[in-house]
């Protein structure tokens, strides 16, 4: 695989037109983990999901990563998926992570990851990738978009 400037943008415009599916999944996940939690999540409308993936591709040096990895879950297909159950879920964490950005919201991703992933299993895809990358996106995007009760105030262990 070859990554160019214009491969960069083709994978930004493949991610973007994902919207449709990756926001209703953010939504479900968001909702599911609220419940698990005993708190109220805003929702996500598609102008922040747009909004996020801007700021992951706006970081050049990230958005190089991001795309490789959309690309490579794009293409991933194992007979009988199974056998590549590992790469695509290492991939799909790895994503989910880089989109979500710096500890602990890396880390929150990587976990509701496959929350996520759960979610899409048996969905209509292309690929066995395709899943992950779903789930990946979402994940990743809804830690890094605000929304949660402890994202609303300062973290009381801030050392002055």
């Amino acid at each position: 695989m070859r990554l160019t400037p214009e491969t960069v943008r083709e994978e930004y415009d493949w991610v973007q037109e994902r919207s449709g599916e990756v926001v209703p999944l953010i939504n479900e996940t968001r909702a599911h983990l609220g419940s698990q939690f005993g708190v109220d999540v805003d929702t996500l409308t598609d102008d922040a999901y747009t909004a996020a993936i801007d700021g992951v591709f706006a970081d050049g040096d990230r958005a190089v990563n991001v795309a490789a990895l959309v690309r490579l879950l794009r293409k991933l297909d194992v007979a009988g998926d199974y056998p590549g159950f590992v790469v695509d879920e290492l991939l799909g964490r790895e994503l989910a992570a880089m989109i979500a950005g710096e500890q602990p919201l890396r880390l929150l991703a990587e976990a509701t990851f496959h929350v996520a992933d759960v979610r899409t299993h048996g969905a209509d895809t292309a690929t066995a990738g395709t899943d992950d990358l779903d789930a990946a996106l979402a994940a990743g995007v809804q830690t890094r978009v605000p929304g949660w009760p402890w994202q609303q105030t300062e973290s009381p262990f801030a050392v002055e």
